[in-house]
């Protein structure tokens, strides 16, 4: 749980995901169209991945990943964000992240 608050915290839009994992991919394109460029921690790429996919799933993620978190709060995995983008909410939580454009 440690773990996770501490990569959580580091940046307002945090994935934690999988390298392999399509869903993970279909959000973080989703995040990038946005025009936001979240943190992507990659679990399967991480020492403490193992456990920290464990702790995701005991703080009520349905699936590990992916997991969104936008400042510093759980979100959801891809349901819930992509129910909050056909929604029209996910834009306003973000909005603060996105890039500045030209």
């Amino acid at each position: 749980m440690e773990a996770i608050m501490r990569v959580a915290t580091k940046k307002g839009v945090v994935i934690f995901s999988k390298s392999s994992c399509c869903m993970c991919y279909t959000v973080k394109i989703l995040f990038h169209e946005l025009g936001v460029n979240p943190l992507i921690h990659e679990l399967d790429q991480d020492p403490e991945g193992k456990d920290m996919e464990k702790a995701l799933m005991r703080m009520g993620c349905n699936t590990a990943v992916p997991a969104v978190y936008i400042n510093g709060q759980f979100i959801g995995s891809t349901n819930e964000i992509m129910s909050l983008h056909l929604g029209g909410s996910l834009l306003p939580l973000v909005r603060p992240f996105q890039a500045m454009l030209p």
